[in-house]
């Protein structure tokens, strides 16, 4: 295959939504291609036709810059890679037709007198480096310290697991240090008397809870939320809420290796209650399901519900910019009154598109992977092919690779990079991320990894978790 032209760029934080631009940038070229897999086989080698990531490179921008963001964050369930995902998403308000009407009804207020700032934030693990003339934003220790040591009232943490120290993780490595500074900081909280609540998964022989008892007799108010039992899925939801005013929302999970040695991303954006407020009718869902014997309600109560959806989200200014807002989620069991379900609103983003479709992810698999007996589910693989075939438009995928990637996700993606060759001209592009490891770092259990999960379109930058 012959590859576009490479566009790569670290993210700084932005000055203003126009410069979320480079998101689409990094898909194309990121971390050198290391040959040989220090997590125990080269990650390259069962993937013949697969294109190695290159070094990075900057490069002209492929974007217009006209351009104004809609941000939305959804739920995923089983039927993805992991069972229950958060996504942020940024759109052109232009390009709203593709998405559905913006116009809101007389008597429903959708605009929010809140000026907030966002900034992306990213892990990158240690020893990685970029090109000198690269520009770095916050990182997502820099983040959590800051929202911790800023918040006065309140912090809610949806969370998937807790192994914020060496202990957790029966390591010994100096770069654990970050995560028991966010646990310090944690423990120092309450005793300032903030209220702190986390929605969590029950605890498990993998899944330690060392953090959470530890939390739990410094005064926060913990509720393990069991949809193993409800739903056959896990809570894999990675957000804050901090004094309704500010989120945090991304890929680290509550997990010392996310913040020094797996590659993260996600979004913080601050003085926003409009839109902190209706995230938190999420949080609230969670910590209801948190109580003992608690069943999934139908229909969800009133308070639960939102005005805020595909066709009609929040609008508000995003640092300086008009822009608008809202958040889906999945299963639909968990959606209440007038929240989008989230693969209506992830299949409306590919098929949007009109330029290119950049997505970085894990893993690739278009099954339902945790299902027993298994089961193949092509929803988004097929709207891949589609919008290549139909629009032929170019589509970039950037997988993950590392000791724990699942032998049958490449003859998947061999498939997808299948559909261009000299003869269909058809622009579609897979490659491989490998996080490079010395001797020392190949050692820490599952770490040296990308774990970001974003997509770009010419309307779209989406942010997963």
């Amino acid at each position: 295959m012959k590859p576009p032209a490479p566009a790569y760029q670290k993210l700084k934080a932005p000055e203003s939504p126009r410069e979320l631009l480079p998101l689409a940038e990094q898909l194309g070229q990121t971390l050198h291609q290391f040959h040989g897999s220090a997590l125990g086989r080269p990650c390259h080698s069962p993937v013949s036709g697969l294109r190695p990531a290159e070094p990075p490179r900057r490069s002209a921008s492929l974007l217009p810059w006209d351009f104004q963001c809609l941000l939305v964050t959804a739920v995923l369930s089983t039927v993805l890679v992991v069972t229950l995902v958060v996504h942020s998403f940024f759109f052109p308000l232009h390009g709203l037709a593709a998405l559905g009407h913006v116009a809101s009804a007389p008597h429903v207020d959708h605009r929010c007198s809140d000026s907030c700032r966002s900034v992306l934030v990213e892990s990158i693990p240690e020893g990685v480096t970029y090109d000198d003339n690269s520009t770095a934003g916050p990182s997502t220790f820099e983040t959590w310290q800051s929202l911790l040591r800023n918040a006065r009232r309140s912090v809610d943490i949806a969370s998937f697991y807790w192994t914020l120290s060496n202990q957790d993780t029966h390591t010994q490595d100096p770069s654990a240090s970050q995560g028991q500074e966010i646990l310090d900081e944690l423990l120092h909280a309450t005793s300032r008397g903030i209220a702190l609540r986390i929605a969590v998964n029950p605890p498990s022989a993998r899944m330690p809870s060392t953090d959470l008892q530890l939390l739990e007799k410094s005064g926060a108010q913990i509720r393990q939320v069991d949809l193993p039992r409800l739903t056959r899925g896990v809570l894999h939801a990675k957000f804050w809420i901090v004094d309704q005013l500010h989120i945090y929302l991304g890929s680290a999970n509550m997990d010392w290796r996310a913040l020094t040695q797996v590659k993260e991303l996600g979004a913080a954006v601050y003085n926003c209650s409009c839109l902190a407020q209706d995230l938190g009718k999420m949080f609230e869902a969670y910590w209801t399901l948190g109580l003992p014997n608690a069943t999934i309600p139908s229909p969800w109560p009133a308070n639960y519900s939102t005005t805020y959806n595909k066709e009609t989200p929040l609008e508000l200014r995003l640092n300086g910019t008009e822009a608008a807002v809202y958040f889906s989620s999945a299963p639909p069991a968990l959606c209440a009154s007038g929240r989008t379900e989230d693969l209506q609103s992830l299949l409306s983003i590919i098929d949007g598109a009109q330029e290119f479709v950049y997505v970085a992810v894990m893993s690739y698999l278009p099954t339902m992977e945790f299902s027993h007996p298994r089961r193949f589910w092509p929803a988004i693989d097929d709207h891949f092919r589609k919008v290549v075939y139909e629009k032929r438009i170019p589509l970039r995928l950037l997988v993950g690779c590392w000791g724990h990637s699942k032998p049958s996700m490449f003859p998947f993606l061999r498939s997808l990079a299948a559909l261009q060759d000299n003869r269909t001209h058809y622009s579609l592009e897979v490659r491989l991320f490998v996080v490079p490891a010395n001797e020392t770092q190949a050692k820490i259990p599952y770490a040296r990894v990308n774990h970001s999960k974003f997509m770009v379109t010419d309307k779209v930058a989406y942010i997963g978790e």
